[in-house]
This record gives C-alpha cells, structure tokens and sequence, in this order.
C-alpha cells in the first residue's frame, strides 16, 4: 500500500512546487509591469471610466474606479466625462475617490460635449484635464428646486393638514409657499454647499479659493476659455488625453485600453427598466427638492 501511496506523493509534490514557480514567476512579472517603459504587452493598459449624464448615484463608478486601481496591470486611468453633474454627495464621493487614486496612480479627465457642474467637480479632482476647445464646462454653483402646487390643489379642492414638531420641519413641502425665515435657511446651506464646491476645485486645480470663487457664479465657459482661467490644463480631443496618459506611463507603442465590464442585459429589460427609473427619478426630484451640482442648459448643437 505504502509503494502506491509514493507516486501520488510524488505528483502532489511536483504540482506544489510547480504553483509555487508559477506564483513566484507571476510576482515578478506584475512587479516589472509597474515598471515604466517595460514592454510587455499588458503593462501597456490604460482604463477608461465613461461618466455620461446626470449623476444621482455613484456607486457602479465607485467600484470601477477601485478596480481599476487595484489593477496593477492598469497604469493610467481616463475618466471620459460628459455630463451636466448631478446629485452633491455623488459628485462628492467620486471626487474623493479619484482624489484617492491619484495618490497611487495617475488619472486623467477628457471632456466630451459637457463638463459643468458636477461633472467639472469630479474633472477637477484629477491629475490632468483635457478639455475639447468647445466643450461646455464651469457652471460652478449649487441650485435647488422647490415645485409650488398650491394653486392646482385649490383648484382640485384638495387640502393638506401638516402636523410638524418644529417650525421648518416641513420646509420647501409643495402645498405652499416658503417664508422669508425659511428661503434664509436654505440660501445658508447652499451657501455652504457652494463653498464646499469652491474648495474643492481650488484643491484639486491647485488655485487660490479666491480665484475660483471670482467665477463660481454658476456662468458656464468654452474649454479654451476654460484653460485661460486655469481649469483646463490642454486642449484636444480623447485621443490625446490617451497620448498624454502613455506619456506620463512611460508607455511607448500602442496602450491597450480597458474598459469597464458591462452585465449583458436584455434590451426590453434595459428600456423598462431606464423608463422606470426615469419615472421615478422625475417625481422624486419634483417632489422632494434637493441641492444639485447640476447644470440645466443644453449642450451646443
């Protein structure tokens, strides 16, 4: 019995020190892939990041952006923005991730159409941005919606009895209007919102708080006057955020570009699915206001 125990001994044993070797070997190839100007073929990686639209949730970028940090076959990452911003604490939570990144990696922002707003606060947290020269960016400032339905509900006889335990309790609440006392308190936290904005540009372009705040008044720029006042450091398109993300690598040749990896998804499911939340993202920003980093124009056609 001992004698036909041996050989599978003897396998195991080979196939431990063969995983071992294949570890070892493994390492060493990751370690010499972070090196810059290495040549082997997946060290050559550059992650791309699209952040499209308006921005209320920012967990699925979250996890990209940790991914692809963690990847150390990943040597640059782009966020390709185009987006009016969104939501405050998105735009808030993804600023502070990229800020994050940029201690161990480099990141790069290329603008498409838009960058205002939000989607400029999240530009700025990175390394370098590359804006196109007509890209519509800026919009730095905060707003915040209230709709006012006390007109309609007369007119359809209906009524609301509100029970509250303080007087601002139900502030902004669509069945009246709002006091003098209360627009007071809501301008206040806006303006700290927009002072949050204001530094966190100044931080993350490496400019005086004051010179931002001299244009933090919600007015949008071109990307090249953009690049003038300091909020872009080039001009061009995506592929030369690329050439610039390969320089800063040291990646010579042609980079591979990683994308992030999308579930397959049914296109019915997909329709129903974006109508829904449309729907339901459309009534709950109506009826529920809330301060915004979002720009509401449209972009240049």
């Amino acid at each position: 019995m001992a004698g036909k125990r041996s050989p599978i001994m003897t396998v195991l044993i080979i196939l431990g020190v063969a995983v071992l070797i294949l570890g070892g070997v493994m390492v060493l190839i990751t370690h010499i892939a972070g090196r810059p100007g290495t040549k082997l073929p997946f060290a050559r990686k550059i992650g791309v990041i699209p952040i499209e639209g308006t921005i209320n949730d920012s967990r699925d970028l979250l996890s990209q952006i940790v991914e692809f940090r963690r990847d150390g076959a990943i040597r640059v990452i782009i966020l390709r923005i185009d987006s009016p911003g969104g939501g405050v604490a998105p735009a808030q939570e993804l600023y502070q991730e990229i800020r994050r990144t940029t201690e161990t990696k480099h990141v790069i922002a290329s603008t498409g159409g838009v960058a205002a707003s939000g989607g400029y606060y999240i530009a700025s947290a990175a390394d370098r941005i590359v804006a196109n020269p007509g890209t519509i960016m800026g919009s730095i400032g905060v707003i915040m919606e209230f709709l006012q339905l006390q007109e309609l509900l007369k007119k359809a006889g209906v009524g609301l009895e509100v029970i509250k335990s303080g007087q601002f309790k139900d502030t902004g609440s669509p069945h009246r209007e709002m006091t003098p006392q209360e627009r007071e308190l809501v301008m206040e936290m806006i303006q700290d919102v927009q002072d949050q904005f204001v530094d966190a540009v100044a931080q993350g372009r490496g400019l005086p708080p004051e010179d931002v705040r001299r244009i933090a008044d919600g007015r949008v720029f071109s990307g090249a006057r953009g690049k003038e006042l300091g909020l872009v450091d080039q001009l061009g398109n995506f592929q030369d955020a690329v050439e610039l993300a390969k320089e800063m690598a040291g990646i010579r040749g042609e980079a591979i570009l990683v994308y992030p990896k999308r579930p397959a998804v049914r296109l019915m499911d997909l329709l129903i699915e974006g109508a829904a939340r449309g729907l339901i993202r459309a009534t709950r920003d109506l009826l529920h206001a809330r301060p915004a980093y979002r720009w509401e124009g449209a972009p240049l056609r």
